[in-house]
């Protein structure tokens, strides 16, 4: 447990999904993306991410990619394992994630339109029981259910962390303040957010850039880890142009963009499937082949 809470203070790698040309799954064009990532130091690998198109799969696509997932990774680093939709959807997904080898599961905040907050304890409790009493992680991409319910579910036995992705860093710090100290906060919005979650006690951070350039994401978690701000932000500046081409299209080029550019490294992965913005545009795609010259990756 405590080298999965150190894990999660660094870099978490969100995988792809990869799809042949009829679009069906195709896990093993995974491999050199799993490699690549744990040669560089990527500290955790998670399966069945927003970057790995967790919406777009079916529950089978899902439960195939984090055996997949677990095989590649082969115990070298801690796999996080995404689960998440109604609640028997989870816990079929938790118990596949279990027998995957997953060192923790991650929830997905739920996307129904009628949620309370004392339904999202049963729901987290549920799928920890279904996931054999592994680790939970909370992907918490809504904070409006409010403070006391964050640190409610924070609260729920089996809760290590909490994944942030809201761009609302008080309301990070006052969450932070109302829950238990053992939970391990992680920026949850990728490279260019990391100094602002850290500033406020944050630590580590999501990634989909590290399924192309997993060596720049460990770069600038060394640098905010040895509190060099300076040298973080420098290293973010020079990616940046690759997040602001996913948060194109309200964020619709997210995938898009990350399998783009492995197509271009040569690794192609196939397209993201509907409702993502593939393929990218030219002028897109013109954006994203000049970041990846410029910084030698193809």
């Amino acid at each position: 447990m405590t080298d999965l809470a150190k894990a999660l203070r660094g870099v978490s790698g969100i995988l792809v999904t990869p799809f042949d040309a009829e679009g069906q799954i195709a896990p093993e064009l995974q491999i050199p993306v799993v490699d690549r990532a744990i040669a560089a130091g990527v500290h955790v690998l998670t399966a069945n991410g927003n970057t790995g198109e967790f919406y777009g799969l079916t529950v089978e696509e899902a439960c195939t990619m984090v055996s997949a997932a677990g095989a590649h990774i082969a115990g070298r680093v801690p796999m996080v394992a995404g689960v998440g939709r109604g609640i028997r959807d989870a816990e079929r997904l938790a118990e596949a994630s279990y027998r995957a080898g997953a060192a923790a599961l991650m929830i997905h905040q739920p996307p129904d339109p009628f949620v309370a907050p004392r339904g999202l304890v049963d729901y987290v409790r549920a799928v920890r029981v279904a996931g054999q009493g592994l680790p939970i992680v909370l992907y918490l991409r809504n904070d409006m259910i409010g403070t006391d319910a964050i640190a409610a579910l924070c609260k729920v036995e089996g809760v290590i962390g909490v994944k942030w992705a809201t761009p609302n860093p008080m309301k990070l710090k006052a969450a932070m303040e109302a829950a238990p100290d053992h939970i391990v906060w992680t920026g949850g919005l990728a490279e260019v957010w990391a100094p602002t979650f850290y500033a406020v006690g944050a630590r580590g951070f999501t990634s989909g850039l590290i399924n192309v350039w997993p060596e720049r994401s460990v770069a600038i978690n060394a640098a905010l880890e040895a509190g060099d701000f300076a040298k973080a932000r420098q290293l973010i500046a020079e990616m940046q142009v690759f997040e602001d081409i996913r948060a194109d299209e309200q964020g619709g080029a997210n995938v898009p963009g990350v399998k783009a550019a492995l197509r271009l490294m040569g690794e192609d992965c196939g397209a993201a499937r509907p409702p993502a913005a593939w393929p990218l545009s030219d002028e897109q795609t013109a954006r994203l082949r000049a970041f990846m010259t410029k910084n030698g990756l193809i």
